[in-house]
This record gives C-alpha cells, sequence and structure tokens, in this order.
C-alpha cells in the first residue's frame, strides 16, 4: 500500500490534457447503490465550473501512471465569522454653548476570517482505501495555507460516512453546523403570488447596499458580495413588500428604504446554476417513473387544477438557487413565501427543473420556504478545521467552537 501510495503524483489541473479522464473518473465515482435513486451531475465539460467563480481556486489530479484515479477541488474567500460591537460617538452641543457632551452608541460590525472550502473530492473506486484521498486533501489545505487561510470547511451528507470518516477521523474536521437544503419542483403551471404584496427588483448597487446594511453580520457572509451580485449567473435580487408601501415605479432606493422600512419585508436572489451543470435523477423504478409521467398527463389535460405534477426528473434538468434569504417582521413568512413563489415563476420560465436554497435550522423565515421532503435534505453537514494555531483569535475566540446563529449566508458561487 505505502508503495502505491508513493506511485501517486499529485498535481493541479490541465484543461487540456485531463479534462476527459476526469470526466471519466466522475462517472464512474456516480453510480448509485443498486435499486436506489441516484443523483447524477452533468459539468458539461467543464470540471471547475463549481469553483471559477470564487476569487481564488484550485483543482488537484491525483496521477498514477497515465491514468488520472482522483481530483479534488478547493476555493478561497474572506468572510464573516462574527461580530463584535463598535463604539460610534459624535459630539452633541447642549443648551449651554460652553459644554459639550459625547454620545456613543454602540453598532454591531462583522468579524471577517479568510476560509477555504472543500468540494469534489472522487477517488476511482479501484483505487480506494489507498491513502489517495488523504494525500489529496493535504496537498490541498498546503494551498490554503499558503494563501494565507485561517479555516477550511466541508459539505457533506450525514449518510455519507466514508466522507464524513475521512475529514473528521483522519484530517481533524469537527461537526461545526447542520444547514437544510430545501427543494421544491417547478410545476408546468404558475403559483399564483399573493396580490397583497409588492415585489420589486432591486438593481445590484441597491442589492449590494441593502446587503452590507443588514446581512454583513450574518455567518458566512462574503465580503466581496459584490462580485455574486454583478455576476452573470445572478438573475437578480427581489424585495418583498406590504402592497401600497412601495412601489417599482417610485422606488427611492435602498439608503431611504431602510430608513424608514415597512413593518414587514423579505430579501432573495437568484443564482442561475441551469448555465453551469446539470442534474438527472437514475435509478428510479418503471413504476415510479410511470407514476410520476402519469401525474404530467393528467396536468396538462386538467390544467386548472393546477395540479403538482413531477417533472420529468429522470432526464437532465437544470435548477436555480435562491441565496441571501432575510427579511423580518410578523408578516416576514408570508413575504418570503411571496418572493418563492415569484422565483418558481422565473424558473418555470427559463425552463428549470427545480427551485433550492440553503438556510440554517434555525432560520425564521424557512417556514415560507415551499418544498418537498423527498428532494430536500433535514441535515447538510458542515465539518469545520481550524489550519493553524498561529492565527489570531480575534474578537470571536476559534471559529470551530462558536455556537450557531439564527442564519447563516449560503454563497451561490459553491452550492
Amino acid at each position: 500500500m505505502g508503495e502505491g501510495l508513493a506511485a501517486v503524483v499529485v498535481r493541479e489541473f490541465d484543461p487540456n490534457k485531463d479534462r476527459e479522464r476526469v470526466e471519466a473518473v466522475e462517472k464512474i465515482c456516480e453510480v448509485g447503490p443498486s435499486g436506489k435513486l441516484s443523483l447524477f451531475t452533468d459539468l458539461r465539460g467543464d470540471p471547475i465550473c463549481r469553483v471559477r467563480h470564487s476569487p481564488a481556486f484550485l483543482m488537484l489530479v491525483a496521477e498514477m501512471g497515465d491514468e488520472i484515479v482522483g481530483m479534488i477541488r478547493g476555493c478561497i474567500k474572506t468572510v464573516t465569522c462574527g461580530k463584535k460591537l463598535s463604539r460610534v460617538g459624535k459630539n452633541s452641543h447642549s443648551s449651554n454653548k460652553n459644554s459639550d457632551t459625547f454620545q456613543a452608541t454602540a453598532k454591531a460590525v462583522p468579524v471577517c476570517t479568510k476560509l477555504a472550502y472543500i468540494l469534489g473530492l472522487r477517488v476511482s473506486p479501484s483505487h480506494r482505501r489507498m491513502g489517495i484521498g488523504l494525500k489529496l486533501v493535504h496537498r490541498m489545505e498546503d494551498w490554503f495555507r499558503d494563501n494565507g487561510a485561517e479555516y477550511s470547511y466541508i459539505a457533506t451528507e450525514n449518510d455519507n460516512l466514508a466522507s464524513v470518516n475521512l475529514f473528521t477521523d483522519k484530517c481533524g474536521y469537527s461537526n461545526f453546523r447542520t444547514p437544510s437544503i430545501l427543494v421544491n419542483p417547478v410545476f408546468a403551471h404558475r403559483v399564483e403570488v399573493s396580490k397583497k404584496v409588492t415585489i420589486i427588483q432591486l438593481s445590484a448597487s441597491d442589492a449590494e447596499y441593502l446587503y452590507r446594511r443588514r446581512f454583513s453580520t450574518t455567518e458566512f457572509f462574503p465580503r466581496d458580495i459584490d462580485s455574486v451580485l454583478n455576476n452573470k449567473l445572478s438573475l437578480g435580487t427581489f424585495l418583498a413588500v406590504p402592497r401600497g408601501t412601495y412601489h417599482p415605479e417610485t422606488w427611492p432606493g435602498s439608503d431611504r428604504f431602510l430608513s424608514d422600512p415597512p413593518q414587514s419585508w423579505s430579501v432573495l436572489s437568484v443564482w442561475n446554476c441551469m448555465d453551469v451543470f446539470t442534474l438527472e435523477i437514475r435509478g428510479a423504478s418503471l413504476i415510479k417513473r410511470t407514476l410520476a409521467k402519469t401525474t404530467r398527463i393528467v396536468d396538462r389535460a386538467l390544467p386548472w387544477l393546477q395540479l403538482p405534477s413531477i417533472p420529468d426528473f429522470f432526464r437532465p434538468f437544470g435548477f436555480h438557487f435562491a441565496y441571501g434569504l432575510g427579511g423580518e417582521g410578523p408578516q416576514g413568512v408570508k413575504m418570503t413565501k411571496a418572493l418563492f413563489g415569484f422565483a418558481h415563476n422565473l424558473a418555470k420560465e427559463r425552463g428549470c427543473g427545480v427551485v433550492a436554497t440553503e438556510v440554517s435550522s434555525g432560520e425564521p423565515l424557512r417556514f415560507g420556504i415551499p418544498h418537498w421532503k423527498m428532494l430536500s435534505c433535514a441535515e447538510d453537514l458542515w465539518c469545520m478545521k481550524r489550519l493553524g494555531e498561529d492565527y489570531s483569535d480575534g474578537s470571536v475566540g476559534d471559529w470551530t467552537k462558536s455556537p450557531p446563529g439564527l442564519s447563516i449566508f449560503v454563497d451561490p458561487r459553491e452550492f
């Protein structure tokens, strides 16, 4: 085993000579258990499509002779890991002309860190249990450290024991957060959005202002949110407000909005994953395929019933990812439901199969997110590791030991 591992060369991915061999490994790694449903991903000939929009990224391959036997992807960005109170003071003149008073107010400001993310670790089935995955992880972590990353994290399914054991038992990661992936099908009919809610599309600059002012202290909030919002894959940011408060034609801008917001509102952005990769469900029985097809036939025959037909997930389909969810007020859940109805209709117009999002398990607005339990993941396991002890603990201490907040910001570039 030691000699086999010594023969493994780990190097940077070369798109000119590695693409086809990497795709071959991806395909054999995605063969699901016999008789069970499996989700397959088609990267459309671009193995780095899921990291290339990050500020810094790298893909490594493991090679034995002329054969690629594994690969790993990683990216680095600066995010919010906590918050601290900062005193903002100003002079205030009293009625006595000879005296000034100093008023100080406490304002929450984000504490940031450089964070690395590992995704797309694959090892060919015929070369597993040889330490190749561990070698790939260690080499990627070396690159993280060389580029100043303080923490590294991965996301995996709770029941993926091989992945969980590799990272927690052998690589020093610990369970950190368990957000929920919520997925809703895009039906053949439009969803009716409440007429008591007005939805306004914000410009990228307005969206950035709103996010930085109200959500910059949210855990995992990316400091380069402007790059996310201005990316060609970001289809827009949408704000839901009670009807009669604000109108698209007379929208005063986020500055004025935040100075006098309505009692309840909600916001989210939409990312077009369909232009990056597609998904396909395989392994379904003939009975399940027939039942799904029957719902579509009945829905087309009786469209006025607006039956929840099942889209054709057994052929490649695209999806939209809703990110940056936030809001407040007693009607915040209602506003969120309207936004996701709008997002559904947008996805329908663009030919998507599902709308997906990921939120903290404690997110108050999650109750307004429509989703099918059979397509969703109640607990997506995020594991984190501190990459070095020589980093400053800063204002929040060791992030890996911090308690979860109500919300997290899930970066669409890493979904």
